[in-house]
């Protein structure tokens, strides 16, 4: 089997499956943290050597302001729990987007978490936090300009590798399989950039119940895929 060397995961169907079963929505975003665990003991064991998720959008800012205190500290309680687990598995952490909009706590949490992880060299787990695909592409613009007019680097410069040094994926291999939960067919603002030439895979499954097995199927499906990346397919002779 071919397993893609970087898969990306949009977690959707928290609040859902909490409200199927009538408990408060931060009780689905615990279960989701259960599927996250299960998850990346999965890519780790398979191989894959980037792990991509998308905890929280720069759009969840307009939730309610209880449900994002209550987000705030299940990622800081997240972060600190899992830091021995994740270590013990040689697994190296990365943290990406506007962390400015989180708690001083959560900000010294990240940088802690991603130190201590630093020198791990088994599947590399990058949480997107506060992330955006448009926020990404414009502070890579801003720092590109800025070198630009430094004169550290010329207009000409700025090709397509080269705009691509300064994406928050940029040392990361690119993205082969991009996953989503709970239905939606959305890509919802994720890594506009690095999706360019991904698969795209979507279930119905509600994340807090995406374990191994859906990750297999998203995986199975990956290879039925003729990936071309623009080319046109060989004809046989």
């Amino acid at each position: 089997m071919n397993i893609p060397k970087h898969i990306a995961i949009i977690m959707d169907g928290n609040g859902r499956w909490a409200s199927e079963r009538n408990l408060p929505r931060i009780i689905g975003h615990q279960q989701g943290v259960k599927a996250v665990r299960n998850v990346v003991k999965a890519c780790a064991t398979l191989g894959v050597q980037t792990l991509t998720l998308f905890a929280f959008s720069s759009e969840n800012k307009n939730r309610s302001a209880d449900e994002i205190s209550l987000l705030f500290k299940l990622f800081l309680s997240v972060l600190k729990q899992e830091i021995k687990k994740l270590n013990k598995h040689n697994v190296r952490l990365k943290i990406i987007g506007d962390l400015s909009f989180f708690s001083k706590d959560i900000q010294q949490a990240a940088v802690q978490a991603q130190a201590q992880l630093s020198e791990n060299s088994g599947l590399t787990l990058i949480v997107a936090a506060n992330y955006g695909g448009q926020w990404d592409i414009a502070q890579a613009a801003k720092r590109a300009a800025q070198d630009a007019v430094k004169g550290n680097i010329t207009p000409e410069a700025i090709t397509i590798e080269g705009f691509s040094n300064y994406l928050s994926l940029a040392d990361e291999p690119a993205v082969d399989l991009l996953i989503r939960s709970s239905g939606e067919l959305r890509i919802s603002n994720f890594l506009l950039w690095d999706i360019a030439y991904s698969e795209l895979y979507f279930t119905n499954a509600l994340w807090p119940d995406f374990d191994s097995s859906e990750l297999d199927k998203a995986i199975e499906s990956f290879n039925h895929r003729d990936r071309r990346f623009g080319a046109r397919k060989q004809e046989k002779c």
